[in-house]
């Protein structure tokens, strides 16, 4: 099963939110997910991002692969370098 860190989309029309989850690979978008482990909303100035580091790192050490946004968003948030 490959596990990824990805994004699913939150909020109404025109004003999104983000929830970062771990997810298998093949699940849609907003669909099934194992875990939820922070959000992103760039709506705010300047964005909000909460990503619980824990939780990141656990899965990151067990094989998940972010995606090019999540990784950026763990940088941001100074979890991984």
């Amino acid at each position: 099963m490959a596990v990824k860190m990805r994004l699913t989309r939150m909020g109404a029309k025109k004003a999104p939110f983000y929830r970062v989850i771990v997810a298998d690979s093949r699940s849609p978008r907003d669909g099934r997910f194992i875990e939820e482990i922070g959000y992103y909303n760039p709506l705010t100035e300047p964005a909000e991002i909460k990503i619980d580091a824990e939780k990141a790192k656990k899965w990151l050490g067990n094989g998940a692969q972010p995606t090019e946004t999540v990784k950026s968003l763990l940088k941001k948030s100074g979890i991984v370098d």
